[in-house]
């Protein structure tokens, strides 16, 4: 499917719309949650200091996702599974979790297995996204993580935080691909900024979008997002 034949409303049905700076205010997450609402997309992806208030403020009108272990992944498995468990309870629908780079980088990849797999056990039916950030990550290292998140039971490989030092690349979601298993979706995030970069991750196979630019880019009006 070419550029021209996707809908910009089809295009943003794959999008997470993300706020996650640091100072993010409730005023600035409220106004995402409105653009969210307003252009229908896939959920919006916010910090686990706000999903309760999104949840009272909206119901199930939203998706809510949120971030643990986010972003530079080493914290103990035990406080993301905290974190997991409070944000379920407080009525997130998806978790992007960040796995402990320092174990990849270490060789540590049935630890990451492991990990990954007692979160996605934690979630149980709700959406566990992996964030492998691939950034700070060799190919052959890529490949292992692709394993580890198949292997794991977990839902999507997730390329980057936005954090880092660069974000999705299309060598990269071609890598997944390759590598991941049949029931592992993708996701792209991480200095999206065109309609083409957008097109042209999901023409590649991306199921999910994380950026916070594209309402502004696909309306052309200003977004809450960062």
């Amino acid at each position: 499917m070419s550029e021209a034949q996707l809908t910009d409303s089809q295009i943003l049905s794959y999008v997470d719309h993300t706020l996650l700076k640091p100072d993010a205010t409730w005023d600035n997450i409220d106004s995402l949650c409105k653009e969210a609402i307003k252009y229908n997309v896939a959920s919006v992806c916010v910090p686990p200091t706000y999903v309760w208030r999104i949840h009272k403020e909206y119901g199930k009108t939203l998706t809510v996702c949120t971030v643990v272990g986010f972003p530079l992944g080493y914290s103990a498995t035990a406080a993301k599974l905290a974190e997991v468990h409070k944000a379920i309870d407080e009525g997130a629908a998806e978790i992007d979790m960040v796995i402990n780079i320092t174990d990849a980088k270490n060789g540590y990849f049935n630890k990451i297995t492991d990990e990954i797999g007692a979160l996605k056990r934690a979630c149980g039916s709700k959406i566990l996204k992996v964030i492998i950030e691939t950034c700070y990550l060799t190919e052959a290292e890529k490949i292992q993580l692709c394993d580890c998140v198949t292997n794991s039971g977990a839902d999507f490989i997730k390329t980057s935080t936005g954090f880092g030092t660069n974000g999705a690349t299309m060598e990269d979601v071609l890598l997944f691909k390759q590598h991941i298993g049949s029931g592992v979706k993708i996701k792209a995030a991480g200095g999206i900024r065109t309609r083409e970069d957008m097109v042209g991750f999901i023409e590649a196979g991306c199921a999910r979008l994380g950026t916070s630019s594209a309402i502004k880019i696909l309306t052309n009006q200003e977004s809450s997002g960062y």
